[in-house]
């Protein structure tokens, strides 16, 4: 356990494979709440006026929250090792066309782009291009100069840029810088603008919160037409990479680098302790409590008893705050990440008249501070089982996933459900869209089998990295 905080491989690993898992239930037959809010079944149309929550809805921000609670044990660290500031924002802008190049490849190599219907053809192009990102974002296991490895890279770069424009599409389309995955999208302009932040306010906390603060003024104002706010929202040198909208999730990311900020500061004080004195039952409690939470305003704000909702959630976080008022060793951690989230779940909730109810898309502000509060409680719970009673065995898998993250996300599409295809057994899948719970069966499937692959790719060391 030493020099790693598992808890946050868990929560990086929890929602990438509910990612996963939600983009693979049947669709149509499984209840709303199984759904993003705003795209109910059984059309699944997307509909903006409609507000609510739901455990969908929360796979995305807990996976920003975890990449900013990243930034100090990769930011903070190298640059306390001596790098220079131009260097770490050198790299936070390599990151950051790396991972728009990986949204670009990717979704023009999704089975449906390539062919319609789907066919061979298709299934292993879509093969080809998970193999060609290993070499592309992996040091390959061999013994080989540094300038070796670069052009190995540099190599696969060339080999997915052939592929980008000679191969045919499906339905006439052509390649676009414009069609990329829209999530891997967003983390990469979260890799640029948040350690950018980051890395000039390590230091200063509150300079951090400033700056949302400027953003949320510039945001809301930038409705005002003629004014500069709105011409700096409209303001897109390369629109097919960065738009001003984007940075509305910094609203995620930069609390997530505060909980961060907390874990690692744990981490500095436990490696001077001899031991801790163990309080279980405040552990069982504070988890208890910190699911509790998240479970109540899933259910409540789906629901849209928004009163109720309010109540309990005001007695949770008295229960919570009397709790850890007196905390030490690990204990004052979760008091940490506990008042952080009741501050950001409180202003959250206080926000969700505004801008029409709580949405995903387009996200609202209480949807961002909602979120971030939940994620806090998420950490939470996962810190008290990994961190702390140390369930390694029944928690690796999600570790596992969480530290190979890039492979979790694109295994299904482009390795899981084309060798199903190609063996004929991806079709007998239709079988399961017989009942609801058949149909959250067939997600749970297809999410193990890229869960498999993660956890093989893993264990034999072979990890993506931007």
């Amino acid at each position: 356990m030493k020099g790693r905080a598992y808890s946050l491989d868990a929560l990086r690993g929890y929602a990438i494979l509910t990612m996963v898992l939600s983009a693979t239930v049947a669709g149509s037959i499984l209840p709303a709440w199984m759904y993003h809010a705003q795209t109910p079944p059984p059309t699944h149309a997307f509909n903006p006026e409609l507000p609510g929550l739901t455990w969908v809805d929360l796979v995305f921000p807990f996976f920003l929250f975890a990449m900013g609670a990243a930034f100090p044990f990769s930011i903070r660290k190298r640059k306390e090792k001596g790098e220079s500031e131009l260097r770490l924002v050198y790299d936070a802008l390599k990151r950051g066309v790396q991972l728009t190049f990986f949204a670009i490849f990717i979704q023009h190599f999704y089975p449906y782009m390539l062919s319609s219907p789907q066919d061979m053809r298709a299934w292993l192009l879509a093969i080809a291009c998970f193999a060609v990102l290993f070499p592309m974002f992996m040091r390959l296991p061999f013994p080989l100069p540094a300038w070796g490895h670069t052009a190995v890279k540099l190599g696969a770069y060339a080999v997915a840029v052939v592929m980008l424009l000679t191969v045919n599409y499906a339905d006439g389309r052509e390649f676009s810088l414009y069609t990329s995955n829209i999530i891997i999208l967003l983390l990469a302009n979260m890799a640029i603008f948040g350690s950018i932040i980051y890395l000039f306010t390590m230091d200063n906390k509150w300079a951090r919160i400033a700056v949302l603060l400027v953003l949320a003024g510039i945001i809301l104002s930038s409705e005002v037409e003629g004014s500069w706010t709105s011409t700096l929202f409209g303001f897109t040198p390369v629109s097919w990479m960065y738009r001003f909208d984007y940075l509305k999730y910094l609203f995620i990311v930069l609390p997530g680098s505060l909980a961060g900020d907390f874990l690692l500061e744990w981490m500095n004080r436990r490696g001077h302790e001899e031991g801790e004195d163990k309080n279980d039952r405040k552990a069982y409690a504070a988890l208890s409590l910190s699911v509790a939470i998240i479970v109540c305003n899933l259910v409540g704000l789906y629901n849209r008893w928004l009163h109720v909702n309010l109540v309990v959630n005001i007695l949770l976080l008295l229960a919570g705050w009397w709790l850890l008022r007196k905390s030490a060793g690990s204990a004052s951690l979760w008091k940490e990440l506990f008042n952080m989230g009741a501050f950001l779940l409180l202003v959250g909730l206080c926000l969700e008249p505004f801008q029409g109810g709580i949405k995903k898309d387009v996200a609202t502000f209480s949807y961002f501070f909602v979120t971030s509060g939940l994620a806090c409680m998420a950490l939470i719970v996962f810190h008290i089982l990994c961190d702390y009673f140390r369930c390694q065995r029944s928690t690796a898998w999600l570790v596992m996933s969480g530290q190979n993250p890039m492979i979790a996300y694109v295994a299904g599409d482009l390795l899981v459900i084309p060798v199903l295809q190609m063996t004929g057994v991806f079709p007998l899948l239709s079988y399961l869209h017989s009942n609801p719970w058949l149909g959250f069966l067939q997600g749970l499937l297809l999410t193990s089998l890229s869960l498999l692959v993660t956890i093989f790719f893993t264990r034999i060391k072979w990890f993506w990295r931007t």
